[in-house]
């Protein structure tokens, strides 16, 4: 009886789900369309708009047939992730193969390498028919450390992006700070209740850059005193306090990433983490409507690799002719130039640049850059390079324990800085940057197994312990600033 039950809510969830999440047409409506793709995805309104009426007129001009898009949007990547997990869980309970979605489109490189691994991505043959374009000179199949594609062919990446800062120069003038360069200037304690930041259990880019500030302190520790377990350990610690003090100063964590670079701009904050399309969309929209843009984005010093955003088909697509046709568009030279070309531009955007990076070299030409919007990220490596052996298997976990470790005691965390100011050396300092509960050891080998055997429960403990922990620890480095600022 509970099987049948359980069996029924898996079936009902696979129905409705489609129903729930919000969606868009492409260039054809519904009703008037000939044939219908499913594209699951957190990119913005914008490239939905643009992308998708452009691969349905490619689509008309190949086949004389209109094509309906039908967008869903559940929210960010672990949005994604949630409504496949419980999609496939359903459809395996019933014996199906499919969900009802042909692709999965933008987001977190991790997201799709955690998909492959489930099994849900198809083979892409685009390696097959278009094999000129997977040469080093045109998509290299690793840049700054980051994989550009699946060594399996389960994924590709079809545009590049940066995490970094965006900022309210206008903001940061009136506090009297100087423009931010690196993740460190965001920790200064004159930020406080001045930055705007996401939740990166819920947020990918989010995500990918608290794992960036996390590289960084790392490997600068291991330049500093070789590679070995105490240098790990050490820059792990630095990192964690880093992250410490970016929190302590959030005004907030919202769900949406976007939601940052708009407090920004509006002034509501002084700065934020950023993707870089997100912040030069903004600066661009200020710029044309005010004729100048107090909104700047900039890519952290030494502290970022270049990522990308792929593209892959999901296991029983119901029009897989489609999805493979989308896919070979997106890395075509019309896919490729429509991501960074200005409007008006011949190929390019109707109403709105979208501000992404090709992932093909070859489209960086001389003839193209006087086109396009943005200059290439190729040739303009920093020095840093992501070592994926450090974090890359721990980056579900990193999320989990900075949830544990700053937003969940928020207010404690805030209390404590704010309670220390400038003074942060003294006893409450040592308290409340001791992070000696989640060492590097502990995460490795403790949080990331249990992480990888996804117990709920287990999981939700062990969060709710660290949580408890570094809430106490906060609560008593404010105890101790009081001590120490009285007379």
């Amino acid at each position: 009886m509970y099987r049948f039950i359980l069996i029924l809510a898996l079936l009902v969830s696979t129905v409705a789900a489609p129903l729930l999440l919000r969606r868009d047409a492409g260039m054809a409506l519904a009703g008037e369309s000939d044939d219908r793709l499913v594209i699951i995805t957190a990119h913005s309104s914008t490239i939905r708009a643009e992308y998708g009426e452009a691969f349905a007129r490619h689509w008309t001009a190949k086949t004389g047939r209109r094509l309906y898009i039908d967008w869903r949007m559940p929210g960010g990547t672990a949005e994604i992730r949630r409504v496949l997990d419980s999609s496939y869980a359903a459809a395996q309970a019933i014996g199906n193969q499919g969900v009802g979605i042909d692709v999965i489109f933008g987001g977190a490189a991790y997201e799709f390498v955690n998909q492959a691994a489930k099994g849900r991505l198809e083979l892409l043959d685009v390696f097959e028919t278009h094999p000129e374009w997977f040469r080093e000179e045109v998509i290299p199949e690793e840049f700054t450390g980051e994989r550009f594609y699946d060594k399996n062919r389960r994924w590709v990446g079809v545009c590049l992006f940066q995490l970094g800062i965006c900022y309210n120069s206008d903001v940061i003038e009136r506090l009297g700070l100087p423009m931010p360069r690196r993740w460190e200037d965001l920790g200064d304690p004159a930020y406080a209740g001045h930055l705007a930041f996401a939740d990166p259990t819920k947020s990918g880019s989010v995500a990918k850059a608290i794992e960036m500030i996390v590289q960084e302190q790392m490997q600068r520790a291991i330049c500093e005193m070789g590679d070995n377990a105490e240098a790990r350990e050490e820059g792990w610690r630095r990192a964690l306090n880093l992250l410490q003090r970016l929190a302590a100063n959030a005004r907030y964590f919202t769900d949406s990433a976007t939601q940052v670079p708009y407090d920004v701009a509006q002034g509501n904050a002084a700065a934020g983490m950023c993707i870089d399309y997100y912040g030069r969309s903004f600066e661009e929209k200020l710029r044309v409507s005010l004729g100048s843009s107090r909104l700047r984005w900039t890519a952290p010093e030494g502290g970022g690799s270049v990522n990308i955003d792929p593209v892959a088909i999901l296991r029983g697509a119901p029009r897989p002719d489609i999805a493979k046709e989308f896919v070979a568009f997106c890395l075509s030279d019309e896919g490729q130039l429509l991501w960074d070309l200005k409007v008006g531009e011949q190929g390019g955007p109707r109403k709105v640049s979208l501000r992404r990076l090709p992932v093909r070299r070859d489209v960086y030409t001389a003839e193209n850059l006087k086109r396009f919007a943005d200059a290439s990220p190729y040739g303009r490596e920093n020095g840093f390079v992501y070592r994926r052996e450090l974090t890359a298997s721990a980056l579900q976990a990193i999320t989990a324990l900075f949830r544990a470790m700053c937003i969940d005691p928020h207010e404690e965390l805030k209390a404590a800085w704010l309670a220390m100011g400038e003074d942060s050396g003294g006893a409450a300092g040592c308290v409340f940057s001791d992070v000696s509960q989640v060492s590097y050891e502990r995460l490795m080998n403790e949080f990331v197994p249990l992480f990888e055997k996804k117990g709920a429960l287990a999981l939700k403990r062990e969060m709710s312990k660290v949580s408890q922990g570094f809430r106490e620890n906060y609560q008593r480095a404010q105890a101790l600033a009081g001590k120490e600022g009285s007379p």
